[in-house]
């Protein structure tokens, strides 16, 4: 083989095996962040895809970052089901209610040019990074189970909330459990924990429902895809780990990820917005 051969095929194989170590390591740092800090992580995909891995497009990397997110919350929602009780009629009727938002929110994610709907993502990386720096309130009151005495009170605010919630989490490809923990909280008067848990539920099905649309779409590149999980299944017991050695130093973690969600937000926002001047 000639060495201009040679080097051709190195730089193919290396054009290969970067952008795949690229995948695997942001997955690792995505779940890093889900094991130490319980959340956040999942903010960090499309950024990670987009600036890190190199993936052209922000709707190939919406698409690949919903279903890996959505796949991660079930392997979580599986452990966590096994350690403490879930909310499941709540948590299933505000899942059913956001999916037809999902659906519509990947919609209209779809029909966005990709450079503004990047500056968008910025905009909402500002947004989840200011709500992390607050306090997280627990519920005042017993919250009550959804039965058939409860239904008139608790059916209409969890399909209300599930439903906006849902076209957050489609039209952006995000888990979106910065949202849905509260929406949950307010809902059906549940405790951080209990919201928690029960916030696993709606992550899948918002993000199978908004994945199947880019998919539908063809805007989902799998083997990526399957690199995050990977890489989040790795990240995430060494973060568990982690949290486990600095449980005590967990809320000045929060706030330094906070500030560097809200760095990368402006970033991402400034330069969306210099691109489409251009």
């Amino acid at each position: 083989m000639e060495p201009a051969d040679r080097a051709e095929a190195r730089d193919r194989v290396m054009g290969g095996l970067l952008p795949a170590a690229a995948a695997l390591g942001s997955g690792g740092v995505i779940g890093l962040v889900l094991g130490l800090i319980g959340g956040g992580g999942s903010i960090l995909a499309v950024p990670l895809l987009v600036y890190a891995v190199g993936t052209a497009s922000p709707h190939v990397a919406i698409g690949t970052a919903a279903f890996a997110v959505a796949v991660n919350a079930l392997a979580s929602l599986v452990l966590h089901a096994r350690r403490t009780k879930i909310r499941w009629p709540c948590a299933v009727v505000f899942s059913l209610a956001g999916i037809g938002g999902a659906f519509a929110g990947a919609a209209a994610g779809k029909a966005i040019d990709g450079r503004q709907l990047l500056a968008l993502f910025g905009l909402l990386m500002i947004v989840v990074g200011l709500l992390m720096l607050r306090p997280k309130p627990q519920a005042a009151r017993p919250s009550p189970w959804l039965t058939r005495e409860s239904a008139p009170h608790l059916l209409p605010r969890l399909a209300l909330l599930g439903a906006g919630v849902g076209l957050m989490s489609g039209f952006f490809g995000i888990g979106g459990g910065f949202l849905i923990v509260p929406a949950l909280m307010l809902a059906a008067h549940m405790d951080l924990k209990e919201a928690t848990g029960a916030s696993l539920i709606a992550v899948a099905a918002f993000g199978l429902s908004s994945a199947s649309s880019y998919a539908w779409s063809g805007l989902i590149d799998w083997p990526t895809a399957g690199l995050l999980i990977v890489g989040g299944a790795a990240g995430a017991l060494g973060g568990t780990h982690l949290n486990a050695l600095l449980a005590d130093r967990r809320v000045l973690m929060t706030r330094v990820f906070a500030g560097f969600v809200i760095s990368a937000g402006l970033y991402i926002c400034v330069r969306g917005v210099l691109t489409m001047m251009a």
